[in-house]
């Protein structure tokens, strides 16, 4: 009677039994670098310094509800807005204060832990914090901010509108290419093996 072969056992070193999970990743932090906060500040200053002149552009040379047609149906149209984007909200200027304090104080530290997530952030979150900060500044300063871009179809608005609506669609759309992006790996990670 032959005795039994013996029994060998599988050992993958760096890899779990299965050969293609590893035991351990090395995972980086996604925290915001020093250039990720010198480009998110930039962009926060340029679009906050641009909203400001144009501002200043509007009410030194149109008087209060004053219009001036400019192309189809847009025109520069001197108003003033006590409340959020597009005229929401308006005779709540406290309560928008407060609120906008909190969301760039929250966006700031979301993307101190986050800012690694994706290289485009940094424009997003400028865009938005540099939009949000201009239209604070007036709130505080003269409890109102000035609206001067009309489409008739659609309430005045300002270059800060603007940025916060392009830096949060921006933001979104980074959000979930980023959040696709492990699934997809995940994917390919799960697939079995190729057979020769």
């Amino acid at each position: 009677m032959s005795e039994p072969a013996p029994r060998r056992v599988d050992v993958r070193v760096g890899s779990a039994t299965d050969g293609l999970t590893p035991i351990s990743m090395a995972e980086r932090s996604l925290a915001a670098s020093p250039v990720q906060w010198a480009a998110l500040v930039a962009v926060a200053v340029a679009a906050l310094a641009a909203d400001q002149l144009t501002k200043h552009i509007v009410s030194s040379r149109l008087a209060l509800d004053e219009q001036e047609h400019v192309l189809g149906p847009l025109s520069i149209h001197h108003v003033q807005n006590s409340g959020i984007a597009f005229g929401l909200f308006a005779s709540a200027t406290p309560i928008v204060i407060v609120l906008t304090g909190i969301a760039v104080a929250w966006m700031l530290g979301f993307f101190a832990r986050s800012g690694a997530r994706h290289p485009i952030l940094p424009v997003s979150l400028g865009l938005v914090i540099g939009g949000s900060v201009s239209n604070l500044v007036d709130r505080v300063r003269l409890g109102h901010v000035t609206d001067f871009l009309d489409l008739r179809f659609w309430p005045a608005f300002n270059l800060a509108d603007s940025f916060i609506v392009i830096g949060v669609g921006i933001l979104l759309l980074t959000l979930v290419l980023a959040d696709r992006e492990p699934r997809r790996r995940q994917r390919v990670t799960d697939a079995p093996p190729a057979r020769p």
